[in-house]
């Protein structure tokens, strides 16, 4: 083998070494804080942010806005659970980005999120809101 070979053949044994390294690090080591990233559409995601090997977010969420509802008019969704049934990743365009910032693991959403992971209703709530008033026997 020529001196030239060695050496591309160390160059592209560090390049895949240093590729491993950093798929590793996404996925182990780093930590799985939650961002909220804003879009310049007026779209607001939340979910864990990855940088490579695309920009963009997993375990998403996103903001349902419901004028309909007195009670609760703004409610959060997993972006895996809408009706078209998409992946939960979201892919974005860094230059749409308008700002993001990390949540804060001891805030409310972030505790809902690590709570309630799907989002689906809670038994108990689920089974207050199913129950009629009860009458009275006068």
């Amino acid at each position: 083998m020529s001196k030239t070979n060695k050496i591309l053949l160390v160059v592209v044994v560090v390049l895949v070494l240093a590729l491993i390294g950093v798929v590793l690090w996404q996925t182990v080591w780093k930590s799985q804080s939650y961002y909220a990233v804003f879009m310049r559409t007026g779209d607001l995601y939340f979910g864990q942010l990855m940088r490579f090997p695309s920009f963009g977010l997993k375990q998403v969420y996103n903001i349902q806005v419901n004028t309909q509802n007195q009670e609760n008019p703004v409610s959060i969704q997993r972006f895996k659970n809408v009706f078209w049934g998409p992946q939960d990743w979201l892919k974005l365009n860094r230059s749409e980005v308008v700002w993001m910032t990390k949540l804060d693991p001891a805030g409310q959403l972030a505790q809902i999120i690590k709570n309630n992971p799907d989002l689906q209703p809670q038994q108990g709530a689920q089974q207050t809101q199913a129950q009629p008033p009860a009458e009275s026997g006068q």
